[in-house]
């Protein structure tokens, strides 16, 4: 699985022009399910992003985590981020995991982090959003776990 995360002031998801999930300080994260993906990727995916330190303490060094700042998180699927572009102008999207499992996995993680966090908003899978953000400092982090081969 890979999480595009990326500290935000404030980020919001809209669908349709209406705001489906919005968050203040926080962690906006873009969640993609690659081929071979399952629940045990979506778990330690979600467990590093929790633990993930990236907020400042009170020297200004990142040690503290999403948690500890009572901070929001908006998880959005994006299957794009599995895409192959090595060869050519186009993008392949082989890597991306078939959408069936791909909203499978999505709603298990967002399931999974409403019960280790109080504060979770989403995206909608499938549909066509508009992501807006202020991404703060700017601080943008690519999280992989690679399926068990």
């Amino acid at each position: 699985m890979i999480g595009l995360l990326q500290r935000v002031s404030e980020a919001s998801v809209r669908v349709d022009d209406t705001i489906v999930g919005q968050i203040g300080k926080g962690l906006l994260v873009l969640l993609c399910a690659e081929r071979g993906d399952s629940r045990k990727e979506a778990d330690a995916l979600l467990n590093k992003l929790l633990n993930f330190r990236v907020f400042s303490d009170a020297e200004g060094k990142m040690n503290l985590n999403l948690a500890q700042v009572q901070g929001g998180l908006l998880l959005v699927p994006q299957f794009t981020l599995a895409a192959d572009t090595r060869s050519g102008t186009r993008p392949s999207f082989t890597p991306a995991a078939p959408p069936a499992l791909a909203n499978e996995l999505f709603d298990y993680t967002v399931r999974c982090a409403r019960q280790a966090h109080s504060q979770v908003e989403t995206g909608r899978f499938g549909a066509d959003m508009k992501v807006a953000l202020v991404n703060d400092g700017p601080v943008t982090f690519w999280l992989h776990v690679a399926p068990a081969t």
